[in-house]
């Protein structure tokens, strides 16, 4: 009996051992597909370039961005891409160009800083950035060196100027004078999130337009700041 009980016994225990299962260890799969689809952040300081005569900035002028952008990559190492955007943008401006209004439409004047208590113009626009790409990115790291560079193209949504002068407050909606349509080229370049980013608009932001004196206002747009980039 005594016999019978340990042959039972030895039976259960390499029955038990033999159900125990090694864990499977998956093959890491290889992305030789990947893309740097990225959200985009920009934070800028805006600039204004071939200015009037007389024409200052005042305070501190800012910007902000943010948008989408698929990457394209066209090499086999996929270090090199093309990518295409949409985004949308507000930028802020605080100069002396002075728009106020009149039975005749609107005038235009640069007057200086203790002529007027506030004056500054803000924009909001959809943009559709095209850039060319090139990084050393890997399957392996979204950490790498990057140099953006590209077109963007701009629509104003709506914008708006606002005069103070301390008697009168004049506000210009949707101004007929500005160029709607803007375009202009940037670069980008840097490590990982941390990007530096200038911008040139090569339209003028106003179409047509003189100060009162009869000078032309083709003033551009600059934008200098960083850019972050998010997977």
């Amino acid at each position: 009996m005594r016999l019978f009980f340990s042959c039972l016994f030895l039976i259960s225990f390499f029955t038990i051992f033999s159900q125990e299962e090694k864990p499977e260890i998956k093959p890491v799969k290889i992305d030789s597909l990947y893309r740097e689809d990225q959200f985009y952040i920009s934070v800028t300081y805006n600039l204004l370039a071939d200015m009037p005569e007389g024409l200052k900035r005042d305070k501190f002028s800012a910007g902000i961005s943010a948008g989408i952008l698929r990457d394209m990559p066209i090499n086999k190492d996929r270090t090199i891409a093309i990518a295409a955007g949409l985004g949308l943008s507000y930028q802020n401006y605080f100069q002396n160009l002075n728009i106020s209004k009149n039975e005749d439409g609107l005038v235009y004047a640069v007057n200086d800083y203790n002529e007027f208590v506030s004056n500054r113009f803000r924009q909001y626009l959809v943009d559709v950035p095209i850039e060319f790409r090139w990084r050393n990115s890997t399957y392996e790291s979204h950490k790498f060196w990057r140099i953006y560079t590209g077109l963007k193209l701009s629509y104003v949504l709506s914008s708006r100027s606002v005069l103070d002068d301390g008697e009168n407050t004049y506000k210009i909606n949707n101004n007929p004078d500005l160029n709607r349509f803007q375009y202009g080229a940037y670069i980008s370049a840097g490590y990982n999130t941390w990007n530096v980013y200038f911008y040139y608009g090569l339209n003028p932001l106003f179409k047509d337009v003189k100060t009162v004196s009869g000078e032309e206002v083709k003033m551009k747009t600059m934008n200098l700041g960083l850019i972050f980039y998010i997977l």
